[in-house]
């Protein structure tokens, strides 16, 4: 009955309901026969978002946001549609959508919804050990509902390298604007800024950076960017120092099925990027892509595994005229754990001086296999491999090194905290020596 009631429903009959049952038993062939009567009712179109709940964000947003079709036919999707975009505004604690219980005038229906608003401002910290890294400390605060329209206002700052023995403390300070239901429900327009210096091991940068642009929603789990930004660096190295200002064109595109973003246990995850730039002055352009793949899978209740696959590229411009955090390194957290923070690089000689660079091109690979002992403990192993190339094409020409170890997961319900515990598994220096990682949430 169900069944014909939905059937009914999903073709616009939002008012379909049973009006006869009648059921016979044969006994003789053990047979039951079902006689089901059904009025469709008219076929409807939806009427008003009736809006209950709000108190600061106003209600013209919600309509916006919820970009309920009104005036077209009913649509129990488009109804669920509706109220995962609230959701995901993260403005609201509840969002609970009913029908009128009467039809309108012109065959319409008015929906209901009724909210429960977030509260608007949080914070919250981070922190990730490493013995070669150091500590990272991070924290940030969120606005909610910035002008009354559910407009996101994220600041954070990030302090990292504290103690450790990569070159010495990055700074960053970001801030980002959202604003949901930009030219349509399911475009958002967004402002990200950036003021950073990274003192690395081959190069200090400070930076600047802006970019803005759109973010389109093209389903549950596929969400595509593009926009513009504008870049302004000083870059100091072993080759010497300059100044240099990008035009950028960032695109993106995040494919997202796993089953939980802390701790997946299934699903996978891919996430696309493309950044085109170009120096102001003409001296030179290219462009830097990356790709990130992660795969998770569960046998019985206790064993996962999961696999990732990072390849990047930085195509025509060379190295000595590619922004140096544009280029690529392995080792370390993020990409080989075991091995030295940024140890392999390509080296090349400059004025008779052999000068490490990061390169042209990218290739890694991390495996983990994760047992859970009980709901809350769980044991991991980990085998990571990683290649930098001379060249934009990867795996064409350089060199690579593995790292693997055991590690320990204890879920706190918001993400496990993670400690790792590595040592390179290639080169001269295979397992002599051992490096540490602490942190929340998986590796990858």
């Amino acid at each position: 009955m169900s069944a014909a009631i939905g059937g009914w429903r999903d073709v616009g009959h939002a008012k379909a309901r049973v009006t006869d049952q009648r059921v016979t038993a044969q006994h003789d062939e053990s047979r039951l026969n079902v006689n089901v009567g059904v009025n469709p009712g008219p076929r409807l179109t939806f009427g008003n978002l009736n809006i209950s709940g709000n108190e600061d964000v106003r209600t013209n947003r919600i309509r916006q946001i919820a970009g309920l079709p009104t005036g077209e036919v009913f649509s129990p999707e488009e109804l669920t549609r509706a109220e995962r975009r609230l959701r995901r505004t993260g403005t609201f604690d509840s969002v609970a959508f009913s029908e009128a219980a009467e039809i309108g005038p012109g065959d319409t229906l008015d929906i209901n919804a009724q909210l429960v608003e977030s509260k608007p401002r949080r914070f919250g910290f981070g922190l990730e050990l490493s013995s070669i890294e150091g500590l990272t400390v991070s924290s940030f605060w969120l606005h909610r509902n910035l002008l009354g329209g559910a407009e996101r206002f994220r600041v954070g700052g990030e302090v990292s390298g504290i103690g450790g023995e990569t070159g010495g403390v990055d700074y960053a300070l970001r801030a980002n604007f959202t604003r949901p239901a930009t030219f349509g429900a399911d475009t958002d327009f967004f402002i990200r800024s950036e003021i950073s210096r990274d003192d690395e091991p081959t190069f200090l940068l400070d930076k600047i950076s802006i970019e803005t642009g759109f973010s389109r929603i093209l389903s549950d789990d596929l969400t595509v960017e593009a926009g513009v930004g504008l870049l302004r660096a000083r870059e100091t190295s072993e080759v010497g120092e300059r100044g240099y200002t990008l035009l950028t064109l960032p695109l993106k595109a995040t494919l997202d099925r796993r089953d939980e973003a802390a701790n997946p246990s299934a699903g996978y995850y891919l996430d696309t990027t493309a950044t085109p730039f170009v120096s102001l002055d003409g001296s030179f352009a290219g462009g830097r892509v990356f790709v990130d793949a992660r795969a998770y899978r569960t046998f019985g209740e206790r064993l996962t595994l999961a696999a990732r696959a990072q390849v990047g590229s930085v195509l025509g411009a060379d190295l000595d005229q590619a922004p140096a955090d544009f280029l690529f390194y392995s080792g370390g957290g993020g990409t080989v754990r075991g091995q030295t923070y940024q140890s392999l690089g390509v080296d090349r000689v400059d004025g008779g001086e052999t000068i490490r660079t990061g390169g042209l091109s990218f290739a890694g690979a991390q495996l983990e296999a994760r047992f859970g002992l009980n709901e809350n403990l769980s044991v991991v192993g980990f085998y990571d491999t990683g290649y930098v190339g001379e060249t934009a094409t990867p795996l064409e020409d350089g060199a690579s090194h593995a790292g693997a170890g055991l590690g320990i997961r204890y879920n706190t319900g918001i993400g496990p905290i993670r400690l790792d515990i590595g040592t390179p598994a290639s080169g001269d220096d295979a397992g002599g020596s051992v490096q540490v990682y602490i942190g929340i949430g998986q590796a990858f």
